[in-house]
């Protein structure tokens, strides 16, 4: 049975360790060399990167969020261990692990991580689909003619890399579709390489939970239980026809994966639909200084976040929940795209103006939609606003400034608020 090896990349016949550096990481399956559609998921990245640049924190459990009211937004898996989870409410996570390091999320650094990672990815495939910051689909259908090796190889060369350049760890999910490529990067994390072959796919399906495809959350999952449908051997007793008629599109979508088909391809052309950031307080607030700080960062936020994929937006939204948990939400159309941040903060602010005193707000959010490349962007400008060039000249110089001395090298004094 083919084999390799994972940390010398060695390619030999089966064995329970390499014949070269006797190392115990060792791939074997049948179909090993044949497959090609992969999924690679960074290790808790956010918590990883955090732990990368501070060594003093290596081995204590670190969570990725803001205050007491805030969420979750990931947590390393030393903390994971005690029950801290992804979206958890910061109070509960503390409460289970209240040695924890808790760290606010720096998105310049997390941004920097994926396009260095995206870097080594572009050199096995141009085949590539983001998914988010830390994970992506790769497909590396006909590479092996051009890096002599196959897929497999490649994929636990650039795994390797990430490790011994960057300092970051991920799992790789190796099928012949995506929605099996991603099942199989989430089996055995972290550092995990995981496969799924052709051959073996009914059998592996079939006891597995309806929760395993992604995007059945628990509204889906009640929806389903109520119907019987529990497992994917519940979904083949369905025919398409009855599925299409109870779920509708989804109901399709339903009868081809419970067979492990999906015949999506991996699109490098899927774009990013929308940037957004939001906080939650620590104490209900309608005090307008303060709510105005946060507009202004989380402006910021949304902006270094365009300006690092090279994306301007035309809609900025404004997001509030007020106490009793009720949502506020306004949205401008701009007559050109933006990726300034105090172009976003000033149509931000002015719809919060509109919305009027509704508080007070335990949320505020503010996103940036209808992207398009930064390329034209800011042409125009607010031709009412005489200092508007000014302002951006002044953003412009503020962010090579800090390209040069570090995101804090410079702060705007309503930042502090």
């Amino acid at each position: 049975m083919p084999a390799l090896c994972r940390d010398c990349l060695t390619q030999f016949d089966t064995g329970a360790r390499c014949p070269d550096c006797h190392s115990p990481r060792v791939l074997t399956h049948p179909e090993l060399f044949e497959l090609s559609i992969a999924h690679m998921d960074c290790d808790a990245f956010y918590a990883s990167v955090e732990k990368r640049d501070n060594p003093g924190i290596r081995n204590k459990p670190v969570i990725i969020g803001g205050g007491k009211r805030g969420v979750v937004a990931t947590a390393c898996y030393i903390a994971r261990i005690k029950g801290v989870r992804s979206a958890m409410p910061m109070f509960k996570a503390l409460k289970l692990c209240p040695e924890a390091v808790v760290i606010k999320p720096r998105m310049s650094a997390y941004v920097e991580a994926s396009r260095a990672i995206r870097a080594l990815m572009d050199e096995l495939t141009p085949s590539i689909e983001p998914l988010s910051l830390d994970e992506a689909f790769l497909d590396l259908s006909g590479t092996e003619k051009l890096h002599g090796v196959p897929a497999a190889v490649s994929l636990a060369q650039l795994i390797k890399r990430m490790q011994d350049e960057l300092g970051l760890s991920g799992s790789i999910g190796l099928s012949h579709n995506k929605f099996l490529a991603k099942v199989a990067s989430d089996l055995d994390k972290p550092r995990g390489f995981s496969i799924i072959g052709a051959a073996e796919t009914d059998d592996f399906l079939r006891d597995r939970p309806v929760s395993l495809i992604w995007g059945v959350g628990q509204v889906t999952k009640t929806a389903l239980g109520k119907a019987g449908i529990r497992t994917f051997a519940d979904l083949l007793r369905w025919e398409r026809k009855d599925l299409n008629a109870r779920f509708g599109s989804m109901g399709e979508r339903l009868y081809f994966l419970a067979r492990g088909q999906d015949r999506r391809r991996v699109s490098s052309h899927s774009p990013m639909k929308s940037i957004s950031n939001e906080t939650t307080f620590f104490d209900d607030t309608a005090d307008p200084d303060v709510l105005d700080g946060h507009i202004w960062r989380l402006a910021e936020k949304v902006s270094d976040r365009a300006k690092a994929r090279d994306l301007a937006g035309r809609v900025v939204t404004l997001k509030l929940k007020r106490s009793n948990h009720s949502l506020l939400t306004r949205r401008l159309s701009l007559h050109d795209p933006t990726q300034f941040a105090d172009r976003i903060y000033r149509t931000a602010r002015n719809l919060f103006d509109q919305v009027g005193n509704q508080g007070p707000y335990r949320l505020l959010g503010v996103g940036l939609s209808d992207l398009s490349p930064a390329e034209g962007a800011d042409l125009t400008g607010d031709l009412l606003d005489a200092g508007a060039q000014k302002r951006t000249d002044a953003e412009r110089a503020t962010d090579e400034i800090r390209k040069k001395f570090g995101a804090d090298a410079i702060l705007k004094g309503r930042s502090l608020q």
